[in-house]
């Protein structure tokens, strides 16, 4: 049954599932070092690695939800409705291609005051690309934003949640965040709403300063959003986009890629 189910997983979903099971196995291996703004993260035995922001230490009940759009776009009208039902803004990465496509998505997005973040142009390993490849992926998807609504994004994540040293120097040099996630919905999985409110609610990463993974084509998440912000809301958490949570300098990243303020003491 098993392997059944893994046949019938398309690609990109085989490559999430991949990439969770080797960060299980590898988190325990991490050490910290110290850096400035961009924290350079130290493993045992291996050279210096760059992390991305998971997650962002603070003292404030807040937590940011975000979506990735490399796909469809059939529900994203529904899922904007029920943001604004909730007073909630969220942060939507985009890819280039998926600019392309749906011009009109993209502005009512960005007119709903939504953050707008960079998810590469064509969605490519950026794991196995050139720091160079990795910058045009980048600058691709930032230029069709740009064209088409006039603003420069500065938060990237990288498709696939794939990340290795090139791929976050590469968001550094083109003047971006490199964001992930510490709670996955595992809308992608479309194992039911049920599931999914409880993949986010009863998280056991779910804290202050998390950044909760969604997607705008999971076919469960407009059913299980209004649930999730709700109970979000019930604990007594803030929510909002990204933007508005990770420290924009003074900065430090610790071993879980935990936002850390230079400034702030906690």
């Amino acid at each position: 049954m098993l392997k059944s189910w893994i046949n019938h997983i398309s690609e990109h979903r085989k490559t999430y599932l991949l990439l969770a099971i080797l960060a299980a196995v590898s988190v325990n291996s991490l050490k910290p070092a110290a850096k400035s703004v961009f924290q350079t993260i130290s493993i045992a035995g291996a050279a210096n690695r760059k992390l991305p922001i998971y997650s962002v230490e603070t003292l404030e009940k807040r937590v940011a939800i975000s979506f990735d759009a490399a796909w469809g776009a059939d529900d994203t009208d529904e899922l904007l409705e029920i943001l604004n039902q909730y007073d909630v803004k969220a942060s939507f990465f985009l890819c280039g291609y998926w600019v392309d496509k749906y011009p009109d998505k993209v502005k009512k997005i960005y007119e709903a005051g939504h953050d707008m973040g960079n998810h590469s142009k064509t969605h490519a390993h950026g794991a196995s690309l050139s720091l160079a490849q990795n910058k045009e992926e980048i600058m691709g998807a930032h230029e069709k934003v740009r064209n088409l609504l006039g603003i420069d994004m500065k938060l990237y994540r990288p498709p696939y949640g794939e990340y290795n040293n090139t791929v976050i120097q590469a968001a550094e040099d083109c003047g971006y965040y490199p964001i992930q996630w510490d709670v996955d919905s595992h809308d992608w999985m479309n194992k039911g709403v049920d599931y999914e409110v409880r993949r986010v609610l009863n998280n056991k990463n779910l804290r202050n300063g998390s950044i909760i993974l969604f997607h705008n084509d999971a076919k469960d998440t407009p059913a299980a959003l209004p649930i999730i912000l709700r109970g979000l809301k019930a604990s007594g958490y803030t929510v909002g986009p990204v933007s508005q949570l990770i420290y924009m300098d003074n900065y430090k990243l610790n071993s879980e890629g935990r936002q850390i303020s230079d400034t702030k003491r906690f």
